[in-house]
């Protein structure tokens, strides 16, 4: 059993996809039609709802595979396409190239402190467990980032079937901790990360990584309990 554990979100805390979801969108139309003039800003407005994190008071155990959490997300990528004046043929071919867009790590960026910081932390005893509402690939692209090894486990919301903040999530990714003596969650939505964690009883640390925040986690880490070992 671990005795220190930090439970870290990912997306926004340890790394990030240039233009999110929507930049993922117009990445794959561009692939489909070259030159168009599709934006970002043209595709946010269907994007608002519809993805498995929008409504966490539900949970979706049906989609626990990877196939079966991507199409049930084809009709809101369509969707937003064609809201953005794609046509519907075009809009159908480009979301499904969405997947391969947002799981392809070279649009990735790791944060710069993201390994040193669990690395220090790790080296004074605290293990790691990622906590993440995200794709069903994201074990494959912690490995493909060189972040894989300084993780115990990974708690995905799409595997899993229930998303931040929704205290199943957390009380599973306790159950594969072990249940430690001390734990922390670490993340960037104050909402998902922070309050999802309290809720059940575990402290947060909001954290903003391009201001120093990983840094400034690890600090309030360090100044609490020890860790006594994964």
């Amino acid at each position: 059993m671990a005795e220190g554990v930090v439970l870290w979100d990912f997306d926004g805390t340890l790394a990030f996809r240039d233009g999110m979801w929507r930049g993922c969108l117009v990445d794959a139309l561009t692939e489909i039609v070259p030159g168009h003039t599709v934006t970002a800003a043209d595709l946010a407005p269907g994007l608002r709802d519809g993805f498995p994190w929008h409504s966490p008071e539900t949970g979706h155990p049906g989609l626990s595979a990877p196939d079966e959490w991507w199409g049930a997300l084809l009709p809101l990528f369509v969707g937003a396409y064609v809201r953005a004046g794609v046509d519907e043929d075009m809009a159908t071919r480009s979301a499904q190239l969405v997947r391969v867009h947002y799981t392809d790590p070279g649009y990735w960026t790791v944060f710069p402190d993201s390994a040193a910081v669990l690395g220090e932390l790790a080296e004074v005893g605290w293990c790691h467990i990622i906590v993440s509402n995200h794709v069903p690939e994201l074990g494959a692209l912690l490995r493909d980032l060189g972040l894989d090894e300084h993780f115990t486990a990974v708690v995905n919301s799409s595997l899993v079937g229930w998303e931040k903040p929704h205290r199943r999530i957390f009380e599973v990714a306790l159950e594969q901790a072990g249940h430690p003596e001390h734990v922390w969650m670490v993340g960037d939505n104050p909402v998902a990360d922070i309050g999802g964690a309290q809720a059940v009883g575990i402290p947060g640390i909001l954290v903003n990584p391009g201001q120093d925040g990983l840094r400034m986690a690890a600090r309030r880490i360090l100044s609490g309990p020890p860790a006594l070992g994964c």
